[in-house]
């Protein structure tokens, strides 16, 4: 409670642009790899659109393109620096070597749904991009699991924040991470039901 009241505080004190500009940077921040709170911001921002101090349609699409270019830079961090950081010769060099391969080899298998499901998972938030691009996972395959996470969370969260009030932050640490990633396999479900039967019917 105390996050949500303090991003409150911060993004009320602000108006118009600027607020949007604030939610998307801590969003973003967050989502690249930084230790803030971007989904408490989401939340704060929805509820107050819930009060008429911004627009839940525009706090919902800044979220979500703040998440997925967060994500990207992360993804890009990770590719980049974090392999090169973990392949440098020094202590525990086959254990990290050991490490990347695993971690490709899951990616390979579990990383459309892991990218997915990493939007709603606090502290894998911050991480799971990285990981991505630590382990190599196809760009393209990355960016489209992404995109549709990000949205999904930002539309989810931004309306329970716009509905709920101050009780959603309560309600979804209450809920805890098993019933967050139920939420997310759920939508990954519906999403390859709806995406194979538009194939049948093609």
């Amino acid at each position: 409670m105390t996050h949500l009241l303090i991003a409150a505080l911060s993004i009320s004190a602000l108006s118009g642009t600027v607020a949007y500009l604030a939610l998307a940077g801590l969003v973003a921040g967050e989502s690249s790899g930084l230790p803030i709170p971007g989904e408490t911001a989401l939340i704060a921002a929805a509820v107050l659109a819930s009060r008429g101090n911004l627009s839940i349609v525009l706090v919902i699409v800044v979220a979500a393109a703040a998440a997925i270019a967060g994500d990207n830079l992360g993804y890009g961090l990770g590719r980049v620096g974090g392999r090169r950081l973990l392949q440098r010769p020094g202590p525990l060099l086959e254990h990290r070597t050991r490490l990347l391969r695993s971690g490709e080899a899951f990616f390979d298998r579990h990383g459309a749904k892991s990218v997915f499901l990493a939007r709603f998972i606090t502290g894998v938030r911050v991480t799971g991009a990285w990981m991505a691009g630590v382990n190599r996972m196809r760009w393209q395959t990355f960016v489209a699991f992404n995109a549709l996470g990000a949205i999904c969370w930002a539309t989810l969260f931004g309306l329970l924040g716009y509905y709920l009030g101050d009780a959603a932050e309560r309600i979804l640490r209450s809920a805890g991470l098993v019933a967050l990633a139920l939420v997310g396999a759920a939508l990954v479900v519906a999403l390859g039901w709806w995406l194979r039967r538009r194939g049948g019917s093609d």
